[in-house]
């Protein structure tokens, strides 16, 4: 462990524990998001007579500012400035923030912890100890006698909010950029997405269709889309390499070269084979057409990677402290016990690569050999299928509330390693796994990022007709990072 969140109800308790950790760690910074009205919280009294580094982001006045005017943007800007000292310093203190136009910043304080995925330590106030206990699963109590290695060997917070994750795509893309093709270029929400998405440069952007509509729409919505490229399918310079690409990868299947040159100008068949050619190294599509629009000429052009057989589609949902994997939410109708199993790797496969452990439940009515049924046995059959794939950490049969829950998994599959703590979930069809994710999605308010299509050798990803610009955005990120 390399930070903590400090609640100090007084400077020198504050002063105390940063001397204690400076001495175990000479490289490290005491870090307070918000400095008081006298703009300094005391921290001037560690830099001058202790020579201990510290850091502030905001004053008073702009801090509140940037609260009531976009409370997201405000948490979001103290994520990425805590990353930033994590990757100088060898441990980062950070300190609680008092006044702040007279908002309770005791919640507020507690909620960074979380966004921050640290332990929360609080000296000695009982009433907010005990209050925090309630909303914070790694919450500490600090005095004078609390020893250094005490602290540091407090058990590692799992918190994820959606925010950091988001924070995290955005890190993650930019530290190898890649070139996203977005065909519906004439859908506002794209050109939104685009927007926001060259503002972060985090990604370079390919978008199809008309450039003066294109230009005009951009205009008139007062977004700056300059660095985009633009390809209007069947009126540009790639058509003929295009539609000659399309010939090689169809010749065996009847295709003529007339009938790819009139394919071509579908869009979603157009951004597929700038992915297969390199002029791109993913495609994002879906916002107005079907799932079906933009897995076709993937399947056609990119295929799937060796051995897997079969392409599935799952989703991030990100649930206010945790981020789970869904699938399969968008492919198969009725897998086999084959395909299950080789979701559940492919997903925990896309699960680990955006630094997460993979957990993986295989879901059913059932928990372990408490039920029978054709469903319960074909969860049972991909169970045995999965043992093929290893390194893959699974268990089932197991019902949800088993699964996510410690208390019941203790009860009904005591000697797992997954029941209890899974985070990647295989539902048994596509009918539940479509009805799960959406109920979580809209009863728990989750964000849900996808669906991913999972199985193909390059990146192309659907989305939802009902997405948002964040939405979009995310997938964005979450294609790019795949393609590193």
């Amino acid at each position: 462990m390399n930070a903590i969140y400090f609640q100090k109800s007084n400077r020198e308790n504050l002063n105390n524990l940063a001397i204690k950790l400076s001495k175990k760690y000479p490289n490290m910074v005491v870090f307070q998001a918000l400095a008081c009205e006298d703009g300094v919280c005391g921290l001037d009294k560690l830099s001058k007579d202790f020579n201990i580094k510290t850091e502030y982001l905001f004053d008073t006045q702009s801090g509140v500012k940037k609260y009531l005017e976009n409370e997201n943007a405000f948490y979001k800007s103290i994520i990425i400035k805590f990353n930033e000292l994590k990757a100088k310093y060898d441990f980062v203190l950070v300190s609680s923030f008092g006044a702040f136009g007279g908002l309770d910043t005791f919640w507020i304080n507690l909620r960074l912890s979380k966004e921050l995925n640290l332990n929360y330590v609080i000296d000695s106030d009982l009433t907010k100890f005990e209050f925090a206990k309630i909303h914070h699963n790694y919450t500490s109590l600090y005095n004078e006698n609390t020893g250094i290695d005490e602290l540091l060997n407090l058990k590692k917070p799992e918190y994820v909010s959606p925010m950091a994750f988001e924070v995290m795509l955005e890190s993650k893309a930019k530290s190898d950029i890649k070139t996203i093709v977005l065909p519906e270029g004439n859908d506002e929400r794209i050109l939104k997405a685009a927007h926001k998405l060259l503002e972060s440069k985090a990604v370079k952007l390919i978008i199809l269709g008309n450039n003066k509509e294109i230009a005009q729409k951009a205009s008139d919505l007062g977004l700056d889309l300059d660095d985009v490229k633009t390809y209007n399918p069947g009126n540009s310079s790639l058509d003929d390499e295009c539609a000659n690409a399309l010939f090689e990868a169809r010749k065996s299947k009847g295709m003529t070269i007339e009938q790819a040159k009139e394919l071509i100008k579908d869009r979603n068949y157009f951004g597929t084979l700038l992915v297969h050619l390199g002029y791109a190294d993913a495609m994002v599509s879906g916002a107005a057409c079907s799932t079906a629009d933009t897995i076709r000429p993937a399947l056609q052009i990119v295929k799937t990677k060796p051995g897997v057989k079969s392409v599935s589609g799952g989703f991030f949902m990100c649930l206010s402290d945790k981020v789970w994997y869904f699938a399969d939410c968008a492919v198969t109708p009725n897998p086999t016990p084959e395909n299950l199993a080789e979701i559940a790797y492919v997903s925990s496969k896309t699960y680990e690569a955006f630094g997460f452990e993979p957990r993986v439940a295989m879901l059913s009515y059932s928990t372990a050999n408490s039920g029978s049924g054709v469903s319960v046995d074909l969860t049972k059959q991909a169970c045995e299928f999965a043992k093929a794939y290893e390194g893959l950490v699974y268990d089932g049969p197991i019902q949800f509330d088993a699964a996510v829950d410690i208390a019941t998994a203790s009860k009904k599959m005591p000697d797992s390693k997954v029941a209890g703590r899974a985070n990647v979930f295989v539902f048994p069809d596509l009918n539940a796994a479509n009805i799960g994710y959406k109920a979580v999605q809209r009863s728990a308010g989750a964000i849900a990022v996808g669906p991913l299509l999972q199985g193909l050798n390059k990146p192309i990803n659907d989305l939802s007709r009902g997405c948002l610009v964040e939405d979009i955005v995310n997938t964005c990120l979450i294609s790019a990072i795949q393609a590193q």
